[in-house]
């Protein structure tokens, strides 16, 4: 398989899939626990059919539109996600060219492979930074005063991750960070020449970041769902989340948030944005898919916040839906992952390109000329 053979989503992760050893892939790929929450965050669009209206006059179409104060050309973000160098050795770099190119919000992890600073000199397009809570307060103000230097755009406070999720895969392949050669996946490594060989003779593994202020995940393989459950302040609570609010003093994000009270909470210390997400079904399995929740959380705070549906997209007309449901636009993380994973750069370019096509198509089809034009009355719940 190669990457031409790739034209949609499900395609890429095929191709992920065949080119990275399996403990890599799976952490991409697996989830909490018997990982229903992560199928049903795809599966949830379904539940939903489209309506389309015809003879529209739809020969030109505007998928642009604001979100958090910056001009999107499409209503999608590039979700941040950690450890990309260990995917693809372009990691961060070729998703910071990608959504550049495209004119997309991209964001980046406390746990990237790619300090604040290069991704901030990267481009002009808006970029968010996914502010994980350490136990080392000053870790945290480090992080946030390199934010506001580099001059990103937004922090994403992560709140859902006060434990690490039980994922399974992860438990039965070692994968740690950085990866750890076991006798039970040594083969697995040996098998993906390439991976081996891009991962040990190229650029060294970091997570620069952090590695100023802890060792675990840097110098000392960890497990993720450890790193969480020992690095993360359990303490965390909304008078923090205020306090971080105020220290950035800059467009403010909750990731993480799914209950209509915690988007309340959200919206009176004062954020801007709120992601509905459940860590792409990596954290607490049988929660809600961040779809199902768009409707009675946007009836709740809509107007008030902005709303962002992170979580399950793999196509266009999720996007549509999500938006129809009344977010603001829609997010995702393993939508590129899988096509960093397959081909760096040049797969991510071609995954945003096809997830493009079929927005445009899709609101052709549906008789929109705009993204405002979606709205509740364009849908039907089964």
């Amino acid at each position: 398989m190669r990457l031409s053979d790739c034209h949609n989503i499900a395609d890429f992760r095929r191709l992920a899939k065949q080119r990275l050893p399996w403990p890599v892939f799976d952490y991409i790929d697996g989830a909490a626990d018997d990982e229903l929450t992560k199928s049903r965050n795809t599966a949830a669009f379904d539940d939903v059919d489209l309506v389309p209206d015809v003879l529209a006059g739809v020969e030109t179409i505007d998928t642009a539109l604001t979100v958090m104060g910056r001009k999107s050309a499409l209503p999608l973000i590039l979700s941040p996600t950690a450890l990309q160098r260990v995917f693809h050795w372009q990691g961060e770099r070729a998703v910071a060219r990608a959504a550049e190119k495209f004119g997309l919000w991209f964001g980046i992890s406390s746990l990237a492979t790619v300090s604040i600073e290069e991704i901030g000199a990267m481009g002009n397009n808006p970029k968010m930074f996914q502010l994980y809570v350490h136990k080392d307060k000053e870790l945290n103000r480090s992080m946030i005063e390199r934010c506001k230097a580099a001059k990103f755009d937004a922090i994403a406070l992560t709140v859902d991750t006060i434990v690490g999720g039980k994922r399974e895969r992860c438990l039965r392949s070692g994968f740690s960070s950085p990866p750890r050669f076991t006798p039970s996946s040594l083969l697995s490594y040996a098998l993906k020449p390439r991976w081996a060989l891009d991962y040990v003779f190229r650029e060294k593994f970091a997570l620069p970041n952090l590695d100023t202020h802890v060792s675990a995940g840097t110098r000392e393989p960890v497990s993720i769902q450890r790193y969480f459950s020992e690095m993360l302040d359990q303490s965390m609570d909304w008078k923090m989340a205020a306090q971080i609010r105020e220290e950035w003093g800059g467009t403010f994000c909750l990731k993480g948030v799914m209950s209509v009270a915690d988007a309340r909470r959200a919206v009176e210390i004062g954020a801007d944005a709120i992601m509905i997400s459940n860590h792409g079904g990596r954290q607490l399995d049988g929660s809600r898919a961040p779809f199902d929740q768009v409707r009675e959380i946007v009836d709740a705070v809509g107007g008030e916040i902005e709303v962002i549906c992170d979580g399950g997209v793999r196509r266009g007309t999720h996007v549509l839906k999500a938006l129809a449901s009344g977010a603001t636009c829609a997010s995702g993380g393993r939508l590129y992952l899988y096509a960093l994973a397959a081909a760096g750069q040049p797969g991510v370019e071609r995954a945003i390109t096809i997830l493009k096509e079929e927005i445009e198509r899709d609101m052709k089809l549906m008789g929109v000329t705009s993204v405002d034009q979606l709205t509740r009355d364009r849908m039907r719940w089964r």
